[in-house]
């Protein structure tokens, strides 16, 4: 059992950090004129949100996943 959670945390923190990187490069790629025309939120900002929406989906997973680890250990 504490090895599947252990392979679940891995594939957990591994899909925290895509999310991450994937968050910054939308980011990164943003034009000014983007962010200056004011009519709402832009594709890329929308994009934005939703990869660290994903990102801190998989960090509560990862969390969940310790704190299942802490308890199996007592």
């Amino acid at each position: 059992m504490n090895t599947l959670l252990v392979i679940l945390l891995v594939l957990a923190m591994i899909a925290t950090v895509g999310a991450l990187v994937r968050g910054v490069v939308i980011l990164l790629k943003t034009k000014e004129h983007e962010l200056m025309s004011g009519t709402g939120p832009t594709h890329s900002g929308l994009q934005q949100n939703k990869a660290m929406r994903a990102r801190i989906m998989f960090q509560a997973l990862a969390v969940l996943i310790v704190v299942l680890l802490l308890m199996l250990r007592r």
